[in-house]
C-alpha cells in the first residue's frame, strides 16, 4: 500500500449515526454498507454526511443514536441510473474511534490536481463564489474526484487555477440541498462538496495527461 496516497486524502468527522447501515457494494469478498452521519457544524446547523464501512469494521454498535468519530477518506464512485453516469461522494472508513466532543468535528485535507476550469460567481448579495474539481490520486491507479467550493479572497485566488495545477487544501465537508427540475417537478436533493478555508497551489510541471484515470460526466457531482 502506498501510504503517502493516503496522506493525500485524510478526513475526520464525529457525529450521529441517523440511519440504518444498508448494502452498498461488494469488492471481491468483501461487503460494504452506508448510513449516514450527522455532524454538528460551529453554527446551530449541521451536515448529513453519507459514510462507507467495510463489514470488517461493522458491529451491533453501528446503529441509528450511536455517537462516533471516524477517520478516513473522502471518495468519488461513479453510479449509473436512468442512463446517465453520476459522481457519487462517500466518508470512507478507515478507523473508528470512540466519541469525543472536540472543537472542529469535520475537518479534511487533500491534495489534488485541477481537473476542470475553476467558476467564479457572485451571490445577489455580492459573495463572490468558485467552484472547482479536484482528483486525488489513490492506490491501485484511481482517482478520486472531489468538488470544492471557495469564498471571497480564497475564491479570487482558485478563480486563476489551471487544469492540471496541483494544490493543497483544507476545509469541511458540508451537505446541501437544492431544487432540480425533472419532468415539470421540482425534486430536492443534496449536494456534497469540500468547503475550503485554506489553499495553497504547488508549483510543479503538469502532466494533464497522465495523472487522471477515467472520469465520466463531472458535471454531475451532485449527489442523492
Amino acid at each position: 500500500m502506498n501510504y503517502n496516497l493516503m496522506k493525500n486524502n485524510k478526513v475526520f468527522v464525529a457525529g450521529e449515526i441517523v440511519t440504518e447501515p444498508k448494502f452498498s457494494h461488494q469488492v471481491y469478498n468483501e461487503k460494504f454498507y452506508e448510513f449516514d452521519l450527522k455532524v454538528c457544524r460551529l453554527s446551530d446547523s449541521y451536515d448529513i454526511i453519507p459514510v462507507t464501512i467495510s463489514e470488517k469494521l461493522l458491529t451491533s454498535d453501528i446503529c441509528v443514536g450511536k455517537k462516533l468519530c471516524i477517520n478516513g477518506q473522502f471518495r468519488s464512485y461513479n453510479k449509473v441510473e436512468d442512463g446517465k453516469s453520476k459522481l457519487m461522494l462517500t466518508v470512507f472508513i478507515r478507523e473508528i474511534l470512540p466519541y469525543l466532543e472536540t472543537e472542529n468535528p469535520n475537518s479534511i485535507e487533500i491534495t489534488g490536481y485541477v481537473c476542470k476550469e475553476p467558476v467564479f460567481r457572485t451571490t445577489p448579495f455580492k459573495r463572490e463564489i468558485s467552484d472547482v474539481l479536484l482528483a486525488v490520486n489513490r492506490s491501485y491507479n484511481k482517482s478520486d474526484y472531489l468538488p470544492c467550493i471557495a469564498w471571497g479572497r480564497n475564491a479570487r485566488y482558485v478563480k486563476n487555477f489551471e487544469v492540471g495545477d496541483k494544490v493543497v487544501v483544507s476545509g469541511r465537508i458540508q451537505s446541501r440541498d437544492y431544487q432540480k427540475r425533472i419532468n415539470d417537478e421540482l425534486v430536492t436533493k443534496t449536494a456534497y462538496e469540500v468547503s475550503l478555508n485554506k489553499v495553497e497551489l504547488v508549483k510543479e510541471p503538469s502532466a494533464v495527461d497522465t495523472m487522471f484515470t477515467s472520469i465520466g460526466e463531472v458535471d454531475n457531482y451532485y449527489v442523492k
